[in-house]
């Protein structure tokens, strides 16, 4: 049905209502190289080029990773410290499809949005995004994590690199999905490692870092950002299965959520 839809470009009222539609013979082809593809296991969303996430539809290439529900609750967290902030300066490390900046910057008009990646690619996708959602006051830069910035950040939001190498090479995603938005090394922490020791020197005194990461690695994840922030609170934020996927750093005098 979906790949109908996609073919016809058609709701889904709309397919169910018309079971008599002759497809032509250009969509009889798209119809067919579409279900070859999800044959061959290739991910829906980049079959479709699009996929929502918070509310909106982002298009996609195999350049950047699917936008997945999870995030949705590194959003919630971000839009709950950000709005404490008058027009607070916020930054997405390892951007990708631009999902959780354009999400961001859509919700919080007075936020200075940054967006960055390591990928050119990766932020062609963004940039079309963000002017395609009517957010192109968000600014996409390619920079390896926090390197160039002097700048001391409000919020920093990370949906980093976090399987380990050897466990990347039996996953099915690892086929599909850009290898450099997934692997994280040895321990599956080397680039979050690496974020926190610089987030060090550019995070405000009041600010706010949050982490996805793997749930089996949350404990990990946790012990790395108590080393790297010991005067800051931190907490492992459990996803609506109880998985503990988000890391919280928070300094100064936050109350507890």
């Amino acid at each position: 049905m979906v790949l109908l839809q996609h073919t016809l470009k058609q709701p889904k009222s709309w397919v169910l209502s018309h079971g008599e539609v002759d497809l032509t013979t250009q969509e009889q082809q798209l119809l067919a190289s579409s279900l070859a593809q999800y044959l061959q296991g290739v991910p829906l969303p980049y079959i479709l080029g699009e996929w929502a996430f918070y509310g909106r539809t982002f298009q996609l290439t195999p350049d950047v990773l699917i936008p997945r529900p999870e995030t949705e609750l590194l959003v919630e967290l971000a839009l709950q410290h950000a709005q404490a902030t008058p027009n607070p300066r916020i930054i997405d490390v390892g951007t990708g499809s631009g999902c959780i900046a354009i999400t961001l910057s859509a919700e919080l008009p007075a936020a200075t949005m940054l967006g960055i990646d390591l990928s050119m690619a990766a932020l062609q996708v963004a940039r079309l995004n963000a002017s395609r959602l009517g957010q192109r006051q968000v600014r996409f830069l390619q920079t390896d994590l926090l390197t160039p910035f002097s700048t001391r950040f409000d919020l920093i939001c990370a949906n980093l690199p976090y399987i380990p190498s050897q466990t990347l090479a039996t996953l099915p995603v690892s086929r599909w999905e850009p290898r450099l938005a997934l692997d994280g090394g040895q321990s599956g922490l080397n680039v979050i490692q690496r974020l926190l020791h610089q987030a060090r020197s550019r995070l405000a005194p009041n600010g706010v870092i949050l982490l996805e990461t793997e749930a089996s690695l949350g404990p990990k994840t946790l012990h790395i950002a108590q080393e790297a922030f010991p005067q800051a609170h931190h907490r492992l934020v459990p996803d609506l299965a109880g998985h503990e996927r988000i890391v919280e750093i928070r300094l100064g005098n936050h109350q507890d959520r």
